[in-house]
């Protein structure tokens, strides 16, 4: 979600007026949480002609009352941190975090998915994730050979999920089948996906089949479907039913299967440490489904 100029605005203001509302909330001084807060702290203070506390003086070291300025409840965290004192963010995740004894919350609304606000450099903000990564697994993102890293981990997300600028439908090309109706199978079809769960790669081969009803699609397609949802935060079982339902909605089918045979990081690196675990899944519609022949002549082609 992209926060304009404007909206950020709007939001101050209202926020303002549900503090200067609230009546006995009366507050001495504003602290920003470094950095999201810093800019909401300062459009917060014009506005209530409150004074800004430095972020190097903490808050509990300070007489009067105090109001903990941040743009976000993500996590959490923050809120947590200072639950003792009255806080305020342009905007909570789904609900304002609820700790016993907590000081009250002010927020100017809800957003679950990512918030980018109109001052923010995102190449920056990637970047500054990266660094904040490696320090919180004890490196120095500063030592000669990390010094580049950030970089060069940003440029490789834009290819492991490069699935989410892609549209199945920008690829569907469909042809007329010429009367042919037995089973179009591809198979072996390398991918690479990252469990959701842990952020970790797995990867293996698909084998994509459909029996044509009015129309067939070009046969490299297939694998560029299968590319277009594994290049995202994945859970296997998902990808295969993304693949048969972009078939199922695009080519009408008679039938749409795909298999996935794949090896799991999250199994092999950590956990149960399972190196020469597979797993394989498959997702079915159709013939495929329902007529027991159809499916064994599908999975003796794929041998």
């Amino acid at each position: 979600m992209y926060v304009s100029a404007k909206k950020f605005n709007d939001l101050i203001k209202s926020i303002a007026a549900n503090i200067l509302l609230s009546g006995d909330k009366k507050y001495d001084y504003l602290f920003p949480v470094l950095r999201g807060g810093a800019i909401v702290a300062h459009a917060l203070s014009m506005e209530l002609d409150i004074p800004i506390l430095s972020g190097s003086v903490h808050p509990t070291n300070i007489k009067g009352k105090i109001l903990i300025v941040d743009d976000i409840i993500d996590s959490g965290i923050t809120r947590k941190k200072y639950a003792d004192f009255d806080f305020v963010a342009l905007y909570s995740r789904s609900r304002v975090p609820d700790f016993p004894g907590a000081g009250f919350t002010f927020f100017g609304g809800t957003a679950d998915g990512w918030v980018t606000f109109w001052w923010e450099k995102s190449d920056d903000d990637a970047n500054d994730l990266i660094v904040r990564t490696l320090e919180m697994i004890g490196e120095d993102p500063n030592r000669e050979g990390l010094k580049d890293t950030p970089r060069r981990v940003i440029k490789s997300y834009d290819h492991l999920y490069g699935g989410y600028k892609l549209n199945p439908a920008d690829f569907m090309t469909v042809f007329n089948n010429e009367k042919y109706d037995e089973i179009i199978l591809l198979k072996d079809i390398e991918f690479f996906s990252t469990c959701e769960h842990h952020m970790l790669p797995f990867f293996g081969k698909a084998h994509i089949a459909y029996i044509p009803d009015k129309d067939i699609i070009g046969i490299s397609k297939l694998a560029r479907i299968l590319e277009i949802f594994s290049r995202r935060l994945q859970v296997q079982e998902r990808i295969g039913m993304q693949v048969i339902d972009s078939l199922n909605k695009y080519l009408a089918p008679k039938a749409a299967a795909c298999i996935l045979e794949a090896k799991h990081f999250c199994m092999v690196s950590r956990g149960v440490e399972k190196q020469n675990s597979m797993m394989i899944t498959s997702a079915l519609s159709g013939s495929f489904k329902d007529k027991p022949e159809a499916r064994q002549e599908l999975m003796r082609l794929i041998g």
